[in-house]
């Protein structure tokens, strides 16, 4: 029985720092049938050159070249355009995954019939060294706990294509991967989590993703002009979002050291 391919989607602006590492981490899955589509959104230091070395070794990988800097959204709607497998998932340019989570995550939908799963993953600095605990997403989640709080990371959501067909994310600058992972839950009952953590997130200081107030104007975007939601509805599941955001990065989240 043939292998399912699946396709890796990932955006690269300027991430010469870290984008090794993160290629390192494709090659190094146990599972092989795979292509990484690279979108790079015109960088300008050198992590062009970085990419076209591991092609020259890796035929698995694929460059794509943004002809005006477009952001992370667009970057990765035209790597779901351009992807040729029957499963899809994610991986920004300074994250990692560990070595199962391919094989994992495609088994997992084979083995009970997912058309959608996502996994826990570790929370690190940008040295790699533990910062808080690691994030054990729940079991499963619908669209409708999925508004309130988004467990699914855009580094661990695994997609199956075949079944879904291609949904591309909203244009927006931030919070787009949400936007797909609703329209996603729009067409199925449930993403199911995997609990062991799968994959590394990087937690760089200046990110906004971190920065739960900075956020806060996309989620209302995602509520009003994606979702379609009433005022009053989109008022109280930001404030229901933005408790969750607080309990995921400040509450219990100390590392235990013995």
């Amino acid at each position: 029985m043939k292998k399912p391919l699946i396709s890796i989607v990932t955006p690269v602006f300027n991430s010469e720092k870290y984008i090794s590492e993160t290629i390192v981490s494709v090659q190094e899955q146990s599972y092989s049938n795979w292509e990484m589509i690279l979108i790079d959104d015109c960088s300008n230091d050198n992590s062009l050159n970085i990419i076209r070395e591991f092609q020259k070794k890796d035929s698995r990988i694929r460059l794509l070249n943004n002809s005006v800097n477009s952001g992370p959204g667009i970057s990765r709607n035209i790597g779901i355009f351009e992807s040729k497998g029957e499963f899809i998932t994610f991986l920004d340019s300074d994250d990692l995954w560990l070595p199962l989570f391919l094989e994992t995550s495609l088994q997992t939908c084979l083995n009970n019939n997912y058309e959608f799963v996502f996994a826990s993953y570790r929370r690190f600095d940008e040295a790699l060294n533990p910062l808080i605990s690691d994030f054990i997403v729940p079991n499963k989640v619908n669209y409708q706990s999925v508004l309130k709080t988004c467990p699914i990371s855009c580094l661990t959501a695994f997609i199956d294509i075949r079944r879904i067909g291609k949904l591309y994310m909203p244009n927006l600058d931030k919070r787009q991967d949400w936007g797909l992972w609703l329209a996603v839950l729009k067409k199925v009952d449930y993403a199911y989590g995997i609990e062991e953590p799968l994959a590394i997130y990087r937690m760089r200081k200046n990110s906004v993703s971190r920065s739960k107030l900075k956020l806060i104007p996309y989620v209302w975007k995602v509520y009003r002009d994606v979702e379609k939601l009433s005022i009053l509805q989109s008022f109280y599941l930001l404030i229901l979002w933005s408790i969750n955001g607080f309990k995921k990065y400040y509450v219990n989240t100390r590392i235990n050291k013995k």
